[in-house]
């Protein structure tokens, strides 16, 4: 299964027999960090139940940040995200990284379909 990304070129996830891909991007990329995490948290949440998964499927997360002083403000929103068990928190990586135009937080997960 492949749903649609935000370009006519790109999927925003994809679900395979193992794993499956999803990559959350902010609507409104003249909103602040925590709002564009927010907006990136909320696309994956929604990727994923179309695929038919939750966020306690998530293995691996990647994050990329425009700017890593901005890390803890993401951390922020992170943590809202997943919640308060911890048991089913994924690995998870933060890079700084040149992202275009105003874009803040851009966010790769993969996920097991079991």
């Amino acid at each position: 299964m492949r749903l649609p990304g935000f370009q006519p070129n790109r999927s925003g996830a994809i679900r395979t027999q193992h794993q499956a891909y999803a990559v959350g991007v902010p609507a409104d990329l003249s909103a602040s960090m925590y709002h564009q995490a927010k907006q990136a948290l909320g696309s994956i949440d929604q990727s994923l139940r179309t695929l038919g998964l939750s966020k306690e499927n998530i293995a691996l997360v990647v994050v990329y940040l425009a700017d890593m002083a901005e890390k803890a403000r993401f951390d922020e929103v992170w943590n809202e995200w997943m919640g308060p068990d911890p048991d089913h928190w994924p690995q998870r990586a933060c890079v700084g990284a040149t992202l275009a135009g105003h874009c803040l937080v851009e966010i790769i997960v993969v996920a097991a379909t079991k």
